[in-house]
């Protein structure tokens, strides 16, 4: 019987948001509770893929429903925040592998003694 009305439903902006807000409170609890640097960047990148769900579907005119626009809004911002997490993942890792060589080990919890 749901999976009946589910199916008949046609999927629109609020299916893509709710899709990006669940990516990006499992990327918040992600970030909270792990203590590996790993896991940490992990999360982020959760987060920074559940906001580009949601750029995508509000910017999509195909998902509003005035197909007549073209509507790219969303796109160039989930592109920028795609060249974004990219460069983060690259200068995250060298941080924590030049941590790693330090401490040797990659628990955020260790890194209070970190100076220059």
């Amino acid at each position: 019987m749901i999976l009946a009305s589910l199916v008949t439903e046609p999927v629109g902006v609020a299916h893509y948001l709710i899709v990006g807000a669940v990516l990006f409170i499992a990327g918040i609890v992600c970030m909270a509770t792990k203590r590996n640097l790993l896991g940490v960047l992990m999360g982020v990148e959760l987060v920074l893929n559940g906001a580009n769900v949601n750029f995508i579907a509000i910017g999509s005119p195909y998902l509003r429903g005035d197909a007549a626009s073209v509507g790219l809004d969303g796109q160039l911002m989930a592109l920028f925040v795609i060249v974004l997490a990219a460069a983060e993942a690259a200068v995250a890792l060298a941080i924590a592998l030049n941590f790693y060589n330090t401490v040797h080990t990659i628990d955020v919890d260790a890194a209070d003694q970190l100076r220059g």
